[in-house]
């Protein structure tokens, strides 16, 4: 990485809250403040509560991002079924898509239907997976696989067999809604590209419990024989939540996984990295040791540490990706929470870049090593993350006295305009990347944070208007990120 900026916004935070116009225009936007990198957070299919880190697959695009405008200019769709139904989410789009598939099916020739399979053989790794799962779902209403009939719940051949059969057309719609998904990525990658601007992708280390990846693989996961999990995935207590987090993910089995050479494990990786050139490895620690739960414990504080793949399955990658040796991993760790000697030895040894957060940089008792002074240049700092309050939130419902003013004496700051104070304090930092969440360039409050640990519901909501981002704004932060050498 060179010295850089970047901006955080998940592409459902945008007006259009897809892939299409507002998409670009964000693109151009970016581009003129400075900024290098977009980054985004997962792009699945999202789970419960819309959450994108418990995603129903961690190789499928989500539909959600599917631009129905674009549908309608490559005449998929016709232009005054949309008219009203601008940012239909769920359902409401789902339908459209529907009637986007029927027209396809009606109007595509050969150069159409060739290049629907094309991108079916392109992703054979996943894609049949992904698009029976999603069908038997739709079929089931939605239940979790892991309450489906037991034939269907544990692959029973003949049983899949006749599902395909039985859903020939919901399989190719599911197929034509993940190629419509990965060519509107695609291109608006390329159009950011050409401007100089770049993704950074979000891996979350496990997978949730109800998606394809657990339903087609179960072999690699610690389930019983019923399907379920043995134990599950979380953190204990710390600066999030005082009894830790119970996520409920599922184990991986590394001894599986290993004999059969981190396969799966790296078309993930390499599939990831076809959609964003750096990715960001959300709970990083696991690798070293993950918090392991009994399946039915009722708080992440009943856990215990248990090993995880160790530099094992990256040195794998490396070979699988014909890396060498001073090649750079094209990954960030994300090395919050308890952070022990593994981790750091762990990190250090594949060169990655850790993460610093300026919210918690500011603690007097003791200091925090995420106070500007203690940054490395091997690292990402960020004034939040996803997970944290606004810059603007934090300062007014989450700092006590002490807090406050270390942080305006540190940066010389006004107590009106908090957020830029830490967005300079970011840019000024030794660290190589900076990265800023949209809603602190906007001096927005607790009412705009993305999301809340712990909290099931309202979350991932935050949406941006069209005229929030003004010219203006672009010339600001630009000015900025040229006077702190990151352009």
């Amino acid at each position: 990485m060179k010295r850089s900026a970047g901006i955080l916004l998940h592409p459902t935070s945008l007006p259009g809250g897809d892939l299409g116009s507002s998409a670009r225009n964000f693109v151009r936007w970016a581009a003129a403040a400075g900024f290098s990198w977009w980054q985004v957070l997962p792009l699945g299919p999202p789970g419960p509560g819309r959450s994108p880190y418990s995603a129903q697959s961690s190789f499928a695009l989500s539909p959600r991002l599917i631009s129905l405008e674009d549908l309608a200019d490559d005449g998929m769709l016709d232009p005054d079924v949309l008219r009203g139904a601008g940012g239909v989410l769920d359902k409401g789009k789902e339908e459209l898509l529907r009637e986007a598939f029927a027209r396809f099916q009606r109007k595509a020739g050969p150069v159409e239907w060739g290049r629907l399979e094309e991108f079916r053989r392109r992703h054979l790794s996943w894609i049949e997976g992904w698009i029976l799962y999603a069908a038997l779902k739709e079929e089931q209403g939605g239940a979790s696989w892991q309450d489906w009939p037991e034939e269907l719940r544990l692959r029973d051949p003949a049983a899949l067999e006749k599902a395909r059969e039985r859903l020939a057309r919901e399989l190719e719609f599911q197929l034509f809604c993940q190629e419509t998904a990965f060519r509107q990525w695609m291109r608006l990658r390329e159009e950011a590209s050409s401007v100089g601007l770049h993704f950074f992708g979000d891996l979350p280390i496990f997978v949730a419990g109800d998606s394809a990846d657990v339903w087609a693989h179960p072999e690699f996961f610690r389930l019983d024989e019923e399907g379920r999990p043995r134990v599950v995935a979380g953190v204990p207590p710390d600066y999030f939540s005082p009894t830790g987090q119970l996520w409920g993910n599922p184990l991986y089995d590394w001894e599986r996984l290993a004999e059969d050479g981190f396969r799966w494990w790296i078309d993930r990786l390499k599939h990831s990295l076809e959609l964003t050139p750096l990715l960001r490895i959300d709970h990083f620690r696991g690798f070293a040791a993950c918090w392991e739960i009994p399946a039915d414990a009722e708080t992440a504080e009943q856990g215990s540490w248990t090993p995880g793949s160790g530099r094992a399955l990256f040195d794998a990658f490396r070979a699988a990706a014909e890396l060498s040796d001073g090649e750079e991993l094209p990954f960030v760790a994300e090395d919050l929470g308890i952070i022990t000697e593994d981790v750091v030895r762990l990190r250090d040894e594949l060169g990655l870049p850790g993460m610093a957060i300026l919210q918690f940089g500011f603690s007097t008792n003791p200091r925090s090593s995420f106070i500007p002074y203690s940054h490395r240049q091997r690292q990402v700092v960020y004034t939040g993350t996803h997970d944290n309050n606004t810059v603007c939130g934090w300062f007014e419902e989450e700092t006590d006295e002490d807090q406050r003013r270390l942080f305006l004496d540190y940066g010389a700051c006004e107590e009106k305009a908090p957020h830029w104070c830490m967005i300079r304090m970011a840019l000024a930092s030794v660290a190589e990347l900076a990265v800023v969440p949209v809603q602190d360039f906007l001096g927005l409050g607790f009412e705009s944070r993305m999301n809340i640990p712990g909290q099931a519901e309202g979350n991932w909501e935050f949406r941006l208007k069209e005229h929030m981002l003004s010219l203006e704004l672009a010339h600001k932060i630009r000015n900025l990120i040229e006077v702190f050498g990151r352009v």
